[in-house]
């Protein structure tokens, strides 16, 4: 979730019930950490939960390095990437590439964990292609380093996100390690939500998509699992004091000149279901003043509702 998992879009998912939110994919690169990007993905003492911040890289020294700065600057968690299926990702090695190298990740893993005095978990694919799926073997190396909890994505890193996730694999390492496994991919409604754990008997479920344009999907998702119903919709006037709340804390935590750029794609997903979105879209992107795309907003949500 990079360039989405930033501090307003966490507050709002605790806000409407998420566990646990990671902060964006902070790189084991100690050139680029005096940047301010890099200073905004550290742990904040604004955080409405738990400070965990997920980490990325290939180099086992700078992956330590990296942890303790996070460590040190608050962060009550740490999270290790190698699930990122991106391509300037991999040709580093980092991210789902280091699927390929089951020494290295042990090196990794061991590293970090007896480095840092928090919780370190892990973020694998299922392997790195169909013909080499070893998510198991990797869930079995965490454990025996001390990793606390294991996320999977049901894909490959070669599927990307095409197709559908598959969840055998998930089910598969539950059966055979002890520690937390959290599932994930392709679970963007509570129905899905429930078939997922009552598949894979996973001990959580991770939201990523499912939540772009709908930041109260954890609630949905637990009020369905909890009474058996869905959770009704929301409103076009509460839709439209979400989004208005969501961009005044991007203006206010990146300046007006970048929370309006990033305000854009947010304001894309949640309108995507609105009638007249696709021409609304087209008028917002061109707005460069925050006061304006208040207001362009409140006057496009008093005349629409949804498809």
């Amino acid at each position: 979730m990079a360039g989405i998992s930033d501090l307003p879009f966490r507050s709002l998912c605790y806000q409407f019930g998420a566990g646990l939110a990671f902060a964006e994919m902070f790189l084991a690169n100690s050139r680029i950490w005096h940047t301010q990007q890099s200073r905004q993905k550290l742990a904040n003492e604004r955080e409405l939960g738990i400070k965990a911040v997920q980490i990325i890289g290939a180099d086992p020294d700078e992956m330590v390095k990296t942890a303790i700065l996070n460590m040190n600057s608050g962060a009550e968690l740490i999270d290790i990437n190698m699930g990122c299926p991106a391509k300037k990702v991999n040709k580093n090695l980092s991210g789902s590439a280091l699927l390929q190298y089951p020494k290295l990740v042990e090196q990794i893993l061991l590293n970090v964990v007896q480095a840092v005095n928090v919780p370190v978990t892990l973020k694998i694919r299922t392997g790195w292609d169909k013909a080499h799926k070893n998510c198991l073997d990797i869930a079995q190396i965490a454990q025996k380093c001390g990793i606390k909890a294991i996320t999977i994505h049901g894909r490959t890193r070669e599927c990307l996100f095409k197709g559908s996730a598959e969840y055998d694999s998930i089910k598969q390492v539950k059966q055979y390690i002890s520690i937390p496994v959290i599932a994930n991919g392709d679970i963007i409604t509570p129905e899905k939500a429930e078939e997922v754990f009552q598949y894979t008997k996973a001990d959580a479920i991770m939201i990523g998509r499912g939540a772009l344009g709908r930041p109260w999907i954890f609630e949905d998702i637990a009020f369905y699992l909890q009474y058996g119903k869905s959770k009704s919709e929301k409103s076009i006037n509460e839709v439209k004091n979400i989004v208005l709340q969501h961009l005044k804390a991007l203006y206010q935590f990146y300046g007006e000149k970048k929370g309006l750029q990033i305000a854009r794609k947010h304001v894309f997903w949640y309108t995507q279901n609105c009638v007249g979105s696709d021409r609304f879209r087209r008028l917002f992107s061109c707005i460069d003043n925050a006061n304006q795309q208040i207001n362009a907003l409140e006057a496009f949500f008093q005349k629409t509702n949804f498809n």
